[in-house]
């Protein structure tokens, strides 16, 4: 595969960033909420951040260890958040799935629905035996988003992290392919 492709959805579109989503990028995760459900986002989120890491995706896609999608509006194309496929296994076939949604986008299903696509890609396109994610046990909206598209909660890692300086449980999803059901008319 040359380039990431463009996944579509019955109101979403997820495709490759683009350098001039960086500040859409930068308002949205620079939330303090964004970065408080989130395992890597730091709040302040630094200015110039936003294009360091769109320009890393191209290098991430092209090892196959990264496919980044922006997911935007199908209506109106507006960014509102990412989800990613990262962390290959080559020998088991297998990657993590993680994403975030802008606040003012919560609670509209656009991340079931993004994450759905994406399941239907890694499992039908990339042939992946086993897609994987996890969440900060304080989450709960997270765990649900990736239950209702059929993973399933495996297990706690306890105190496995710190965030602010607070020691966090981290709670671990997975599916494999043989387990998924292709999601028709997203």
């Amino acid at each position: 595969m040359k380039q990431v492709p463009i996944l579509q959805t019955r109101r979403l579109i997820l495709r490759p960033f683009h350098p001039s989503d960086a500040g859409d990028v930068q308002r949205l995760a620079g939330e303090k909420a964004i970065a408080d459900t989130t395992r890597t986002i730091p709040h302040p989120y630094p200015e110039g951040a936003a294009e360091t890491w769109i320009r890393s995706h191209s290098e991430g896609f092209a090892s196959g260890a990264l496919l980044s999608f922006a997911v935007t509006l199908r209506d109106r194309e507006d960014l509102i958040g990412a989800i990613s496929l990262m962390n290959l296994a080559p020998d088991l076939r297998m990657m993590e799935m993680g994403f975030w949604i802008g606040t003012g986008y919560w609670n509209r299903g656009y991340c079931t629905e993004a994450g759905a696509a994406v399941l239907d890609y890694g499992f039908s396109d990339l042939k992946l035996n086993r897609i994987h994610g996890h969440c900060l046990k304080r989450n709960p909206a997270s765990g649900r988003v990736m239950e209702k598209i059929g993973m399933v909660r495996e297990g706690c890692l306890r105190q496995h992290m710190r965030k602010w300086d607070v020691l966090e449980d981290i709670v671990l999803y997975g599916i494999l392919n043989s387990e998924w059901k292709p999601v028709m008319n997203q």
